[in-house]
């Protein structure tokens, strides 16, 4: 399976952790159909592309700079979302010779034309051309927005190499310095990792024309006509408050940002509750509706605290439904109804079993990976500004001894001053326990 990854400019937006989430599902589901040795996940970084100059020289910092420091915020914000690392994470700039190497194919077999410094692939020469996205000519040249350059045999025709200026990043190659077109990066690092044929190609539906389009072209081409991608698997767009997604509208929101008021399992069921090919409008009370849903499965889990999970494997009526075109919200719903059976008066046998098929399955959505008592004292998040653990533990013990002088008004001011830092007390036989909302 290859995905396609992140261009490293900027941190990622809601929008960018979508399909980062949903194939994390599909290889979890892959892994456990066919074994972990059985299943090859490669998802790309792109290190060299024009938006990253643009930035490197707007920040007045080198391009390396740029690139490393924005891949590991990347990484570390997809941790957070709880998805699983691929097994192959290839940078462009580490295949430039195999990109070069594909392109003098694409010239040799009359695919591709070198022209100005620049090398185009040659649109009409791949008959199959516009057959994955269904568009007709027309369609295609508006879609691309194609620049109108002299150099071109034909407006569609798109670019596998561009000749690069003194102060931007270059390769030798035998149209002179320059750097490689985005299309042909994944059709190399593809080819490299995965081999000319393999299973599956995943992706935001954004990328079906002309990103995707123009990989089957030239991989096509490149390999004598070999089949390029079995399946295809492509997520919906994504709106954030009912709108496109946009800074001046103040909706535009980065995982980084987000991960500062939420937790990353909460940003991430978001995101598994619509089914992957449809449209989902991310909005902040979504956020915090998933969080309240997260806190109904933990405190099940938290009843649970002292049994030892008998070893089930995920659920067939969970695996079913993402066998099924990767029905997470069905998944969902079921996981839901499992931790409603959590009641008082379970025997050891029904709660070790209990325990036992939540935490597989919500493993295989790559949900509840927290332990209960950490998730409520809000230990899954960065660092909570205001009251330390030790803070609230202070003002329960002085509110414990002020109910034991019957001094009620001052128990009750403590427990409002919590509460307005969003810290919920729950008094019970053991004594009172603590959350954040």
């Amino acid at each position: 399976m290859y995905v396609c990854g992140p261009t490293v400019y900027d941190f990622a937006h809601i929008g960018n952790a979508r399909p980062v989430v949903v194939f994390d599902v599909l290889y979890r589901l892959l892994q456990l159909t066919y074994g972990q040795d059985h299943v090859m996940y490669a998802r790309n970084i792109t290190d060299v592309d024009d938006k990253i100059i643009a930035r490197a020289h707007e920040t007045n910092i080198s391009i390396n700079e740029l690139t490393q420091r924005t891949e590991t915020a990347f990484l570390n914000d997809m941790e957070a979302l709880s998805a699983l690392a691929p097994d192959i994470q290839p940078r462009a700039t580490e295949h430039i010779d195999l990109m070069i190497k594909m392109i003098e194919s694409l010239i040799t077999s009359g695919h591709a034309y070198a022209a100005q410094g620049h090398v185009l692939f040659n649109v009409k020469s791949y008959d199959e051309y516009g057959h994955l996205s269904n568009r007709n000519r027309d369609e295609m040249i508006a879609g691309a927005r194609v620049e109108i350059a002299p150099y071109k045999q034909d407006p569609a025709d798109f670019v596998l190499w561009k000749p690069s200026l003194a102060d931007q990043p270059g390769w030798e190659s035998p149209w002179g310095k320059g750097r490689p077109g985005w299309h042909i990066e994944c059709s190399a690092m593809s080819e490299k990792h995965l081999g000319k044929t393999f299973d599956i190609h995943g992706g935001g539906q954004d990328l079906i024309f002309p990103h995707h389009e123009n990989e089957v072209a030239q991989s096509t081409c490149a390999h004598g006509g070999a089949k390029f991608v079995n399946y295809w698997l492509h997520n919906g767009y994504l709106l954030s408050e009912g709108e496109k997604m946009s800074k001046s509208l103040g909706n535009f929101y980065t995982v980084h940002d987000l991960l500062a008021e939420f937790p990353g399992e909460a940003i991430r069921l978001v995101l598994l509750k619509t089914h992957y090919r449809k449209p989902l409008d991310f909005t902040k009370d979504g956020i915090k509706e998933a969080k309240h849903e997260l806190d109904k499965m933990y405190r099940a889990l938290g009843m649970l605290k002292d049994v030892t999970p008998r070893h089930n494997g995920a659920e067939h009526i969970v695996v079913q439904a993402l066998e099924d075109d990767l029905n997470t919200p069905m998944a969902l719903t079921h996981l839901h109804h499992l931790c409603a059976q959590v009641v008082k008066g379970l025997n050891d046998n029904e709660a070790a079993e209990i325990k036992g098929k939540i935490l597989a399955d919500a493993k295989l959505l790559g949900l509840l990976q927290c332990d209960p008592e950490q998730w409520f004292k809000g230990r899954t998040m960065p660092q909570n500004e205001g009251l330390s653990d030790a803070d609230i533990d202070t003002l329960i013990a002085t509110r414990k001894q002020a109910r034991a002088d019957k001094n009620f008004a001052e128990s009750d001011r403590i427990r409002d001053e919590l509460l307005a830092q969003d810290i919920i007390l729950e008094d019970g036989a053991e004594g009172t326990a603590w959350r954040r909302q």
